[in-house]
């Protein structure tokens, strides 16, 4: 009997034991699938000249990163510093070079990289962006700007095209040195092309110029002479420096045919980003300082073999943004956006079709985004506005002002008894700025949205003093009233929270 026993105990042990191990199996596969799921569902694009350009040793790459920048001698860092032109050929050739222009900006309070090249590998039409959720360095993952990035994508003129991306490396160059400069920026990565008329340039510029803040770089990646020799490459690298100096993108390209066209022996090109560099100018107008940071060519550190050289240039520019809350509009022009949300109700009112305007103003004409409020005895009878519309100011308030006229949820169509009775306001609206706290949010000053999934809310600036509502009523309402959340998920962190500033007038 004792015998017994013990069989069925070494049983029970031995059953025991498969069962916990096949437990731990059956764990040790969900997490693996769980994993794998969650890669999956996040794409990253993998690093295509890893080892070539740059070491794919995390510790290597670090390191030789870090000699770069203590050998830059004086380099002046300007927290005004919008724009960096920077080489991409290995590092070895034009490290020291790129590293001046990265320890510029080196530690400053940037959340936002737009990263620009010329395309090596294919033609293009459109300005493409990555489509990928994040780009892979030895130093790690950098997130891309999805919100931007779908902003932009509702301009014509840019598309989403990864393929040309994956085997580029003129961009991929510069991010393990973003990753060691500066912080939690998230990155937007650009390539143009040669095959772009200069009139799409120029307006893929403009577009991306409404999103260029005081927390916004952009790094053009170019290198500069192909093949000469390596006097003349210091001559023709001087030219078409002096040239980008000047802030005139008609300036470069007449230097740049002008040397092409001298016969230069082995000169291939002069600028092989011509068409970022010149998007950085278009961006930065008439309004920054340029200061060349440095000057190399792959000469100066392969002295043995200067008959065919590629140039290499930093150069910086500086300059103050305007936030829209300081763009001053004139009673004219004031005068001309409320008529037109006026018209624009009146007509769609009686005649059910959207009247047409031409206006020539400069102003009117920029892409900014805009609420249109329509009151009637002093009460709210509807308000609908856009941001990053891709159209020009007069035109978003001619949409809005009908939109809130006959699409808002929350009232009836406005009725052609009720126009004499409307009053207008136009809240013009900087871009959207994405907070880590609540804390920084200015009642009176920031207007708010809110976003959970597909669930958001929006709330104007002057909601809070013609309420007279504190921050936590004001917070509060947005999340009950305007998103369907919980009243407080605004403290927890679980809704992504972004401000902006409006420009506000309305008919006296």
């Amino acid at each position: 009997m004792k015998k017994i026993l013990i069989i069925f105990g070494i049983i029970l042990l031995s059953g025991g034991l498969l069962w916990l191990a096949s437990y731990e199996k059956r764990d040790k596969t969900m997490d693996n699938q769980e994993k794998n799921q969650e890669q999956e569902e996040k794409s990253v694009r993998q690093p295509a000249v890893a080892g070539q350009f740059y070491p794919s040793d995390k510790n290597e790459l670090a390191g030789m990163i870090e000699r770069f920048l203590e050998q830059v001698e004086e380099v002046e860092s300007d927290s005004n510093i919008r724009g960096v032109i920077a080489p991409h050929a290995g590092y070895v050739y034009s490290g020291g070079v790129a590293a001046c222009g990265f320890k510029a900006i080196q530690n400053q309070d940037i959340d936002k990289v737009i990263l620009i090249g010329s395309s090596h590998n294919f033609y293009l039409d459109k300005a493409a962006i990555d489509g990928h959720d994040a780009w892979q360095t030895p130093l790690g993952q950098v997130e891309i700007d999805s919100d931007l990035r779908d902003k932009l994508i509702n301009n014509s003129l840019f598309e989403i095209n990864s393929e040309a991306h994956q085997p580029e490396h003129s961009l991929e160059v510069e991010v393990p040195f973003l990753q060691t400069v500066l912080k939690g920026f998230k990155l937007l990565p650009i390539l143009v092309s040669s095959s772009i008329s200069s009139d799409d340039l120029e307006k893929i510029s403009q577009a991306l110029g409404e999103y260029i803040d005081k927390r916004t770089l952009i790094v053009v990646s170019t290198d500069m002479s192909h093949y000469p020799e390596y006097d003349q490459a210091n001559q023709v690298d001087g030219k078409v420096i002096e040239a980008i100096l000047s802030g005139q993108v008609s300036n470069v390209r007449e230097t740049i045919n002008q040397l092409m066209g001298q016969g230069i022996s082995n000169l291939d090109t002069c600028l092989c980003g011509q068409a970022a560099v010149e998007m950085l100018m278009n961006i930065a107008g008439d309004k920054a300082e340029i200061k060349l940071l440095n000057y190399a060519n792959s000469g100066d550190v392969s002295v043995g073999d200067r008959n065919r050289v590629v140039g290499y240039g930093a150069i910086s520019f500086a300059w103050q943004t305007k936030s829209i809350d300081k763009i001053e509009f004139n009673q004219e022009q004031k005068d001309k956006l409320l008529e037109i949300a006026k018209e624009s109700v009146e007509e769609y009112v009686k005649e059910k079709k959207a009247p047409s305007f031409s206006v020539s103003d400069e102003l009117l004409n920029k892409h900014l985004g805009v609420f249109v409020t329509l009151k009637k005895h002093s009460q709210l009878r509807g308000c609908i506005g856009r941001f990053a519309p891709d159209i020009p100011l007069y035109q978003v308030v001619s949409q809005m002002a009908i939109s809130a006229a006959v699409k808002d949820a929350r009232f009836k169509p406005v009725q052609l008894d009720e126009l004499d009775e409307l009053d207008y306001e136009v809240s013009v609206l900087s871009p959207l700025r994405k907070i880590d706290s609540w804390q920084e949010i200015e009642l009176g000053k920031h207007g708010v949205q809110i976003k959970k999934g597909l669930r958001s809310g929006v709330f104007l600036p002057q909601v809070a003093t013609e309420n007279n509502w504190d921050l936590d009523k004001f917070m509060g309402e947005l999340c009950s009233q305007k998103a369907g959340l919980d009243w407080v998920c605004w403290k927890t962190g679980e809704v992504d929270i972004y401000v902006f500033t409006a420009n506000v007038f309305g008919e006296d």
